[in-house]
């Protein structure tokens, strides 16, 4: 095929966004070593400010968005990859100023994109995406900085997105016992089934925000939204535990003090899945389909279609969207 189906974002005034699904033909796409049919894609919060014109995202319209895309490639200038090569893709400038995973075709450098792993396939490898991919870059993260299953329990922030569900359901398969904070008092069943032993309110994660230091509890934090919340974790780590940080839903800001840092020999570790060098990427899918693969990941998932995409948007936006939206753009 030529042409093929695309989530479509203009510009239509000053802050104002159109989103529809037009026809696009391959011949539209930016040059690239690798051209790709895709079968599945995944929504991500990224995605969503992509899509509503946060300039820290995209800056050029009309866009299509989708950080993520998983297919098989149609054609290859690379040496790296052949015609009937299936390839994941995520991050670098993929569905930010690059037409991304939410169409039937993308065109990509050949240096954005790994080989399917072992244990994973097409559908499996977008229902963790760039979400799930940065979950266990957190959980990898940590585990290099000493954590370990006898070392306390571990706080996931924001249980219920789509990073923080698949940390939870990552780190209780790995033996850890997951405390998780949410703000929706109707999702602890959905917590509790995959694999968390405590829920935590919002304001439970809140308390005692004025204070310089606060009891000794987490063996390690994944962090998802950033803000006070973030700084309360680190202020509850235990000695010499680490927070992971890879979200700011929340707020990017928080107060803070050294006072972790120096009584508690703590760390704060920053996690970024999109510029992480390609065979750092391909060693974490690899765990991914093997040591860390997740059974029962369907109970995540939410599946979209382009055409849901827009309400899709709105809803993740208002913190409504629960665990992985499942994109496929060819139903």
């Amino acid at each position: 095929m030529s042409s093929f189906r695309a989530f479509w974002v203009e510009k239509t005034g000053d802050r104002e966004y159109s989103r529809n699904v037009i026809e696009r033909d391959s011949g539209d796409l930016p040059e690239g070593d690798l051209l790709v049919d895709v079968a599945y894609s995944s929504l991500n919060y990224k995605d969503a400010l992509s899509a509503t014109g946060n300039p820290g995202v995209t800056r050029n319209f009309p866009h299509t968005p989708g950080i993520d895309a998983a297919g098989t490639v149609v054609e290859s200038a690379s040496t790296d990859f052949a015609a009937g090569d299936e390839v994941i893709a995520i991050g670098f400038d993929l569905g930010m100023n690059t037409p991304g995973g939410f169409a039937g075709r993308i065109r990509v450098p050949a240096g954005w994109a790994v080989p399917m792993p072992a244990g994973l396939d097409l559908r499996s490898s977008m229902v963790l995406g760039t979400a799930g991919f940065t979950a266990a870059l957190c959980v990898h993260k940590l585990e290099a900085a000493g954590m370990s299953t006898d070392g306390g329990p571990v706080l996931v922030t924001g249980a219920t997105g789509g990073v923080g569900s698949v940390a939870v359901m990552l780190l209780s398969h790995l033996g850890y016992e997951v405390h998780a904070v949410t703000g929706k008092a109707d999702r602890h069943e959905f917590l509790q089934g995959i694999g968390a032993t405590t829920i935590l309110s919002r304001e439970d994660a809140s308390a005692g925000g004025d204070r310089p230091l606060l009891r000794e509890t987490w063996g390690g934090v994944v962090d998802t939204v950033g803000g006070d919340i973030l700084f309360n974790a680190v202020k509850s780590l235990r000695y010499g535990a680490s927070l992971a940080a890879c979200g700011l839903v929340a707020s990017p800001q928080f107060a803070a003090s050294v006072l972790p840092f120096i009584l508690r020999h703590v760390n704060l570790l920053g996690v970024d899945s999109v510029e992480l060098p390609l065979p750092q990427k391909a060693e974490i899918w690899k765990r991914l389909g093997s040591d860390w693969r997740l059974a029962g990941t369907d109970v995540l998932v939410e599946s979209l279609t382009l055409d849901d995409l827009s309400g899709a948007i709105d809803r993740i936006l208002a913190g409504e969207m629960v665990g992985r939206g499942l994109v496929n753009p060819n139903a």
